[in-house]
């Protein structure tokens, strides 16, 4: 099976400085195209990819280090109806100028302050409404380039009053606007004439439409299996890719680290396995890579999950270890870079940099064995059962009828 044709996926990052003219934290920006989206879901659209792209294909840490990261939210994050995947660490969720003031909003913004999450106030503008969220909000963002400065004076006055309140001088394209900034001693401060946009772009293999359908059916039901879930997230080499990536974002801090789709789960949990999946079947909108271009990644890992008790390995990390290679493979990465985003424990990480270890012995036998070389062992049976399974857990993915219940939150 040859190499298959990859899709990049991009997100935009645009430097937030200090009065020091220091990195203070990102913006997170779409990009991409919008052609197949609705008009009145493309804010929506924008905002899900965004999350997705950032924390699942490339790895929050890759994106902003350990820096915060501004997000926009729509009203439909804003009030619940689409889950926020993430807990409040690293970001700041910015209400667009564009969500409506109301009870339902006031009460959603108020439980995400108050379960940690910091709040920004985009385009900020006195009489919209948004000034009611004063006293809940971390940071107010003041556009300098086309918004009203002929009440400056009384509306920075208004904000000091709520302490600790940071504006965000926005939209800065000239040294005019600078000087206005530093004028009024605005903490924070973003726009072309301290620094334009990034374009980050990373080569990406989308998960099954069908897969991604069948995880948020099974996490519908509130007595869900863990083995049923880790079924069906290892059957999918895209999809155990972005878990373990996120994974990675949770694992900050953590002393343990990862050597199987499961414990990935266990690190993440269930509630927030089942809102990224709500997320990026919200984020399916277009076409994905055809299935059967996966099942050349899935058979290694099969193979070496099946292997390894000759070598005295996990099977579960084998697992692991040979999805990961097969997917730098695919990718046109190499392993050790594919490492380097991902909580690995010791183990795998070594098998897949230095091929050390009882891991590393198993990845050798699996490769020799690909690449026709005698004397690896015999693997041919266990080859066609990991081609049969393999060829089964891919093709069971278009027998599941679409869900059409709304997903729990």
């Amino acid at each position: 099976m040859g190499i298959p044709t990859l899709d990049a996926v991009h997100v935009g990052r645009q430097p937030i400085f200090d009065a020091k003219g220091v990195v203070a934290a990102y913006e997170l920006l779409f990009r991409g195209r919008m052609d197949a989206v609705e008009s009145g879901r493309q804010d929506t659209y924008a905002t899900s990819t965004v999350m997705v792209n950032a924390f699942t294909e490339f790895g929050i840490a890759e994106v902003a280090g350990n820096r915060p990261c501004f997000i926009n939210l729509t009203r439909e994050f804003v009030t619940g109806r689409l889950p926020l995947p993430f807990g409040p660490e690293q970001v700041v969720l910015e209400i667009l100028e564009t969500v409506e003031i109301d009870e339902e909003v006031i009460a959603g913004i108020t439980a995400l302050a108050e379960a940690g999450y910091r709040i920004a106030l985009d385009d900020f503008v006195w009489g919209s409404g948004h000034e009611q969220l004063l006293g809940i909000a971390s940071y107010v963002k003041l556009d300098l380039l086309d918004g009203d400065l002929s009440n400056l004076d009384r509306l920075v006055a208004e904000i000091r009053r709520h302490p600790g309140l940071q504006i965000v001088a926005e939209r800065l394209e000239t040294a005019e606007q600078v000087a206005i900034a530093d004028r009024y001693g605005m903490e924070l401060r973003q726009g072309y004439a301290l620094s334009r946009p990034q374009v980050l772009s990373t080569p990406s293999l989308s998960p099954s439409r069908m897969r991604r359908l069948e995880l948020v059916a099974a996490l519908m039901h509130p007595d869900v299996r863990l083995d049923k879930v880790t079924a069906i997230i290892a059957s999918d080499p895209a999809l155990a890719m972005r878990v373990l990536r996120v994974s990675n974002s949770v694992a900050a801090g953590v002393v343990s680290r990862v050597s199987s789709v499961r414990q990935a789960i266990m690190l993440i949990g269930l509630t927030h396995i089942r809102r990224w999946a709500t997320l990026m079947v919200v984020d399916d909108v277009g076409g994905e890579a055809p299935e059967e271009q996966l099942l050349t990644a899935l058979t290694q890992a099969r193979l070496c999950e099946t292997v390894a008790p000759r070598f005295g390995a996990d099977p579960a990390a084998a697992f692991v270890a040979g999805l990961i290679n097969g997917m730098a493979e695919l990718m046109a990465m190499t392993p050790a870079a594919m490492v380097e985003q991902l909580p690995l424990s010791e183990d795998v990480s070594d098998a897949l940099t230095t091929g050390a270890g009882r891991l590393g012995e198993v990845l050798r036998a699996v490769r020799a064995y690909g690449a026709g070389e005698w004397g690896a062992g015999d693997l041919a049976g266990p080859f066609l059962d990991a081609m049969r399974w393999s060829t089964r857990t891919l093709s069971a993915a278009q027998r599941f009828a679409p869900v059409t219940a709304a997903p729990r939150p």
